[in-house]
């Protein structure tokens, strides 16, 4: 079984049969090739096998199948299967008699079908995912079965997962091609490597093990970091752009006008997650609208911080010599154009909307954000590991520059003093240039390796405005004493003259 998850679609359904019907064979399908039978002949697969396995024909292959189990239920109204993978299904007499009709014993019979699938059956019906490994397909009734009090219980043993997971089942859409998971009336339960999940309604059911769900508790938690650490960095902006209108001086380094820029891209951000959170739930347009500009706002920040890295690479590379014509108009131009013409062509692909980030029984956590999920690999994960590779580069060269500056000047005394503003000067270059962002990369993994990812992740990037402030106000005040001393200087040697 695969490290990153295993799922079971449980299809339940019962027919009465009566014995010598001459009707119950007909033209229909045989039960173990339905799902062939709609992988080529049908598009959406899922449901056309749940379709077709309301009226197949009950007949077992005539060689062993592993993937493939019929049983059928006379008297005995708990059904228990067990497959060869080790995994038990445990259907409770409650559910057996509410699909029966209860009239079993009475010359009719319940067939209990249980089909191994291949996960790329939902791969193009779910925009949130696909079965990693294997698919178990049930069926026990065609009569829509719900609010048992007697949940069914369905074991999954050796699964070897180093983290948490969630029993789901799936959510046909009506009148949609499509289909998505939901943890609607099922609880899950982990062993060790076991996985136990209860659900008290029958359906079309899936059963997703992955490592990547957080338990609730921290994602309340997450939720609490993130609009706190996004409303502080909303208002830590706010004042960073404010100093620098007070104290603006006619000719501002160039650094710094990158620095606001940078500063302004962040502002955007965490003022339109907070109302993309906010108003995730609005009109389809107001919610197409929020995610628009979250995400012109995110890939802004990610440019101006690859601006900020090429910025400090002319700086090491010439030597404080820039001459660029019209510098700023260029960088100003890629900075805000670049995100601009992206999101214009997601936004003529439709790919914003309402998005879930987080689901489970008792809450939704949802987000106005880009929907697509080929859009967000491409524009979100694989732009930002670009401009975190070349950030990288950048600040591992300004190391080896700065140790060959310290290996020319050597003052014993004051070497633990220039350490410190050594290590303080690369930790907020560090921030400057976003490698923070990259500890999403690192959150897929053992469950204590990458919860631990994510909240630091969440706490460094929600503060990131807050952490700007106090990398403006560090060169602020640095600027200011070097000025101090500077007229200090030259008022010395004025009374000294």
């Amino acid at each position: 079984m695969g490290r990153c998850g295993l799922f079971a679609v449980f299809i339940l359904s019962s027919v009465a049969l009566t014995e010598g019907d001459p009707s119950s064979n007909g033209s229909r399908i045989f039960c173990y090739k339905v799902p062939r039978h709609c992988q080529e002949n049908e598009s959406n697969i899922p449901r056309c096998i749940e379709k077709q396995m309301r009226n197949c024909r009950f007949s077992l292959p005539r060689t062993k199948n592993p993937d493939f189990y019929l049983q059928t239920v006379n008297s005995s109204y708990e059904v228990t299967v067990d497959t060869v993978y080790g995994h038990v299904i445990h259907i409770p007499s409650e559910a057996v008699l509410k699909s029966s009709g209860e009239q079993l014993g009475n010359g009719h019979e319940l067939h209990v079908t249980v089909s191994v699938l291949n996960r790329s059956l939902f791969e193009a019906q779910s925009d949130e995912g696909s079965p990693h490994e294997q698919v178990l397909g049930v069926w026990l009734g065609n009569q829509d079965v719900h609010d048992l009090s007697h949940p069914v219980r369905m074991v999954f043993v050796n699964v070897h997962q180093n983290g948490r997971g969630k029993c789901v089942f799936w959510k046909l859409l009506t009148n949609s091609e499509q289909g998505s998971w939901s943890t609607d009336g099922c609880n899950t339960i982990q062993n060790n490597t076991d996985f136990i999940c209860e659900c008290s309604h029958l359906s079309f059911f899936a059963v997703l093990i992955s490592p990547d769900v957080p338990d609730p508790v921290d994602v309340q938690h997450l939720e609490y970091i993130s609009y706190i650490g996004s409303s502080l960095s909303v208002v830590f902006t706010v004042v960073v752009i404010v100093m620098y209108l007070w104290h603006k001086k006619p000719k501002a380094g160039q650094t710094l006008i990158i620095h606001i820029q940078l500063t302004g891209s962040l502002l955007l951000l965490h003022l339109f997650f907070l109302a993309s959170s906010v108003w995730s739930s609005a009109e389809w347009a107001s919610c197409w609208t929020l995610g628009f500009i979250l995400h012109w706002a995110l890939l802004a920040t990610f440019t101006w911080m690859a601006i900020e890295g090429f910025h400090l690479y002319l700086l090491l590379v010439r030597v404080f010599n820039i001459c660029i014509s019209r510098y700023r108009l260029k960088l100003s131009l890629v900075g805000w154009g670049v995100p601009t013409a992206t999101v214009m062509i997601c936004g003529m692909a439709g790919a914003y909307g309402k998005y879930t980030l987080m689901e489970n029984a008792s809450r939704t956590t949802s987000l106005c954000w880009v929907t697509t999920k080929a859009a967000r690999y491409i524009t979100v994960n694989g732009y930002l590991g670009l401009v975190l590779l070349f950030n990288a580069a950048i600040l591992g060269l300004m190391v080896v520059k700065m140790q060959q500056l310290r290996a020319r000047k050597i003052q014993a005394g004051n070497r633990g003093r220039r350490m410190w503003k050594d290590w303080a000067s690369l930790l907020g270059l560090s921030c400057v240039l976003g490698l923070p962002w990259g500890l999403a990369f690192i959150t897929h993994g053992p469950q204590s390796i990458s919860l631990s990812a994510i909240y630091l992740f969440t706490v460094l990037n929600a503060f990131q405005g807050f952490l700007m402030f106090l990398w403006f106000l560090s060169i602020t005040c640095k600027s200011f004493h070097e000025e101090q001393r500077s007229t200090k200087g030259s008022s010395m040697s004025n009374v000294t003259s």
